[in-house]
């Protein structure tokens, strides 16, 4: 069975156009109505990556590399932020979705990163990155993403952060980042901590999937809309005259899951299980659980670079304590780190997304052979001049 890694194709930050309604009126198609406001906004629809449109005051971006599972790249953040910053100040709503229906955005391009190693531009991806997700964070006007499909990495930077966040049956959503040497970054150190309980340490730890629903009740979600009803959605939020009347209008389409949180059952057993102060003693304490669930639990954590869970564990640790842009200035300096050739970065992109023989040779192969000093190093501050900093 082909890893789910692979399978998404998992970049670091990852779009399409399919279904864009705007301002429909009686008996007048959505899609009708989409593509003569495209028409209208936009140049050269198929080749660009980004889609960045308007009307007269709603903003909208379309990510659209549906191939690539709407991964993203330095030149697609370039754009998104260009957009967002220039709407925030003319516009009553921004919304944000993917084109097609198997990705919102899967990730950022890790192959090219790896590739690349600490150069300026590989450093100005996490940089601008970071930055755009920061806006989002403050964003100043509603900001609604429609998270309809894969959802990870880079992707999550570009919806979890909005005051909106819309899921469907078709999302799928995880921060597999240390299976492939790496953190969850893009904000994972502000809002997974957040997250119910020990929740989010375990989704970090683990990469945990969640699906559909269950990215609602998880809390990363603010409402679940059924996907068939997203461009019915769209066209109501596009003609929305008062952004004070979102909220009831994104009630309005939530639907009540059918099935409870898929993780209720052993919810009691994270919260439990993950209160340990060090990773090793949160494996400790899913031996003594014995359960199937904490057997799993515990290969799934055996695969992983054990230096991703330990700055993992900390990070979020950390940003309990700090801001979405204090969050963002760590995992910044983390992000540097990580593109240095002693990090696990390239050889768990080497493993499963390069040469996909699963096999990565993690070094150091061990927890204990974490030591403080290496986990220190990453987490150090970078010359002043290097420093992410926010205007």
């Amino acid at each position: 069975m082909q890893n789910p890694i692979q399978r998404f194709v998992y970049t670091f930050g990852h779009h399409t156009y399919s279904h864009l309604p705007l301002f429909c009126g009686a008996g007048v198609k959505a899609t009708d109505i989409t593509t003569k406001f495209l028409m209208a906004n936009s140049t050269r629809l198929s080749s660009s990556s980004v889609l960045a449109t308007e009307s007269s005051n709603k903003g909208m971006i379309i990510i659209n590399r549906p191939k690539a599972l709407n991964a993203i790249n330095l030149e697609m953040v370039r754009k998104i932020y260009k957009h967002l910053k220039k709407c925030e100040k003319s516009k009553s709503l921004m919304i944000i979705k993917g084109t097609g229906d198997k990705a919102f955005c899967a990730g950022g391009d890790v192959r090219a990163l790896v590739d690349a190693g600490p150069t300026d531009e590989s450093k100005s991806f996490f940089r601008e990155e970071y930055t755009t997700n920061a806006l989002i964070g403050n964003y100043k006007i509603p900001y609604i993403a429609i998270i309809d499909g894969i959802t990870m990495g880079g992707g999550v930077g570009l919806s979890v952060h909005g005051k909106y966040r819309v899921a469907t049956d078709r999302t799928l959503f995880a921060m597999p980042e240390t299976a492939i040497g790496l953190f969850p970054d893009v904000g994972g150190s502000y809002f997974l901590p957040r997250l119910q309980g020990k929740l989010g340490l375990y989704l970090g730890l683990t990469g945990y999937r969640l699906r559909g629903a269950d990215v609602f009740h998880a809390g990363i979600a603010t409402h679940y809309c059924e996907s068939s009803k997203i461009p019915e959605l769209e066209t109501a939020l596009l003609n929305c005259p008062d952004a004070d009347d979102i909220p009831d209008l994104l009630q309005k389409f939530h639907s009540k899951p059918e099935k409870p949180f898929a993780l209720q059952p052993v919810l009691e057993q994270i919260n439990k299980n993950f209160s340990a102060s060090s990773v090793e003693g949160i494996l400790e304490n899913l031996q003594n659980d014995g359960s199937d669930w904490a057997k799993k639990t515990l290969e799934v954590l055996c695969k992983v670079s054990p230096t991703s869970l330990k700055i993992t564990h900390r990070q979020l640790e950390l940003g309990s304590q700090l801001s979405l842009a204090q969050c963002l200035i760590m995992e910044y300096r983390l992000a540097v780190r990580h593109l240095e050739p002693k990090a696990d970065f390239k050889e768990g992109v080497r493993a499963l997304l390069i040469d996909k023989d699963q096999s990565p040779k993690w070094n150091p192969a061990t927890l204990a052979e974490v030591t403080e000093e290496h986990l220190q190093w990453f987490f150090s501050k970078l010359p002043d001049t290097e420093e992410l900093k926010f205007d």
